[in-house]
């Protein structure tokens, strides 16, 4: 069955592959308990693995984000840029709950049809174990650094927690060590959306003419606010109208812009798995809470702030250097965009990229 766009924007079987490459992890075991059967993890990578497979690099993407990294996070990889692809072997597997090539709900089950409602509930530690998963099975035992924003950031503090043997140090960029309860209501909020969404049919709607698109708009119009700055949105539109014959406000206009952009490259059930994921995030879940397991931190953590970041406050990465004794001092990015600076302010987070770098050659040494 041929599925719409007008249904999900997920890579599906039918699509060509670009610059992805498919890995079979096999069954993957769940926190809940569940296995998840015969995942595949798609993944994009730059430059080439050493002799000694020492010089890899994991980025860990955020929650729209996927494995072609250049794609959202321009002059980053390269050769001589921050993610160096003439010393680096950098890789980027999408999340598993994701809809990119990796196994989610878009994706088929063994029976054959899509997962679906049927997709199990997901926390950062499936999604870092899939990623551990894969980096066994590539032959990759340490990585010189993970990197990762928002949820990205969640992942690469999962690994510094549980893995530390398996990486250098690690940089979180506008991330937390555990979700507030602000962040619950916003999410809450976005996933009530897509639910309610008469094209919804409980998760079930790729066998339907339209999905949930409605729906996941409205949830990426609140997200794009808590992505950006009230700063920004009143001196960018103001009370400015559109000009056009509908009438609307100009920020109406953009936040519309921003939501079709979405429909046409993701999926409503991924939207609400991986926000989900973020939601459950508690680096201190059965580890004692939040103090006993930073304070278990043995690898050097770099964590980066963003001043105007509404939806990760600067208070939630002080918690971190705070309570982590391997944690460097604050570093701090003064942007006007909110928690999306850190797409934005590339020149900043470049030199903080390349400066973790040095200090986990240094650990190293």
């Amino acid at each position: 069955m041929t599925i719409s766009n007008l249904v999900t924007g997920a890579w599906l079987e039918s699509h060509e592959p670009g610059a992805r490459i498919f890995h079979s992890l096999g069954d993957l075991q769940l926190e809940s308990g569940e296995v998840l059967p015969d995942v595949t993890i798609a993944y994009q990578s730059w430059g080439e693995l050493n002799a000694d497979r020492s010089n890899a690099i994991l980025i860990n993407h955020a929650l729209t984000g996927w494995s072609d990294v250049p794609s959202w996070w321009p002059e980053m990889v390269g050769p001589g840029l921050p993610f160096d692809t003439n010393k680096y072997f950098i890789i980027c597997p999408n999340v598993i709950g994701g809809c990119q090539g990796s196994t989610g709900p878009s994706s088929l089950a063994p029976d054959g049809k899509r997962w679906g409602s049927r997709f199990p509930l997901l926390t950062v530690r499936d999604l870092v174990r899939a990623e551990v998963a894969l980096s066994d099975q590539l032959g990759i035992p340490q990585y010189v650094l993970a990197v990762g924003p928002s949820l990205g950031g969640m992942r690469s503090l999962e690994w510094a927690i549980e893995y530390p043997d398996r990486i250098g140090a690690i940089c979180t960029i506008g991330s937390s060590a555990v979700a507030t309860g602000d962040q619950i209501g916003t999410w809450s909020t976005e996933i009530h959306a897509i639910k309610a969404d008469p094209h919804f049919h409980g998760g079930d709607f790729y066998e339907q003419k339209q999905g949930p698109n409605e729906g996941m708009g409205i949830a990426r119009k609140i997200a794009h606010l808590s992505y950006r700055t009230e700063y920004e949105m009143d001196t960018r539109f103001g009370r400015d109208l559109q000009g056009d014959d509908t009438g609307r406000y100009a920020v109406t206009s953009y936040l519309d812009h921003q939501a079709l952009k979405l429909q046409k490259r993701f999926d409503a059930n991924t939207y609400i798995v991986l926000e989900s994921v973020m939601i459950s995030h508690d680096i201190g879940r059965d580890r004692g809470g939040v103090a006993e397991a930073l304070s278990t931190a043995r690898v050097p953590i770099v964590v980066v702030s963003i001043d105007t970041d509404r939806l990760f406050p600067p208070r939630l990465q002080e918690e971190i250097v705070e309570l982590a004794p391997t944690a460097l001092p604050l570093k701090r990015i003064s942007s006007p965009f909110g928690h999306d600076g850190f797409l934005i302010e590339v020149e900043t987070v470049g030199e903080i990229i390349r400066e973790s770098l040095e200090l986990a050659h240094a650990e190293k040494a």
